[in-house]
């Protein structure tokens, strides 16, 4: 992306841009509701991600992404995790939650239109892609700190 003259969430960060797929955001999640989130992702079993789709979402901010599939064992994760997190976190951004989630790995985000189509070219077609999940962390957008649960 960034050779093809699109900034990449890479080259875009002031701290450094690790790949990864959001499973819920929220504008805070008590220190208690991590600590039982933690607890449940002990017990389940972490699946690996295929990357397999190029896409984009249809806003304003224009993102380009790799999207993943969407399997009964991922659902299952994104279930779990918004079960512990119901009720007890403030502002959950809808996007995020079951039934609207779309997993993905974000490659770049707040693209003009020419950026977007110069990124889609740059990148397209893909190879489908096996990603191990190899941390599940907390981030907080404000500091980029991460507090890693597992």
């Amino acid at each position: 992306l960034d050779e093809a003259g699109v900034p990449s969430l890479a080259s875009r960060s002031h701290r450094r841009h690790r790949p990864h797929v959001t499973f819920a955001i929220a504008s805070s999640i008590p220190a208690r509701t991590r600590k039982d989130l933690a607890g449940e992702l002990r017990l389940l079993s972490l699946p690996a991600l295929w990357l397999y789709t190029l896409g984009t979402f249809p806003t304003q901010e224009n993102a380009l992404f790799l999207g993943a599939v969407t399997d009964a064992e991922v659902l299952a994760v994104h279930s779990a995790v918004h079960d512990v997190l119901a009720g007890k976190v403030r502002d959950p951004w809808a996007y995020y939650l079951p039934g609207a989630w779309v997993p993905h790995c974000a490659l770049a985000q707040d693209l003009d239109v020419a950026q977007l189509a110069a990124g889609f070219a740059a990148v397209h077609p893909i190879e489908p892609i096996r990603a191990r999940i190899a941390a599940v962390g907390v981030t907080d957008t404000r500091t980029g700190e991460t507090e890693l649960l597992s």
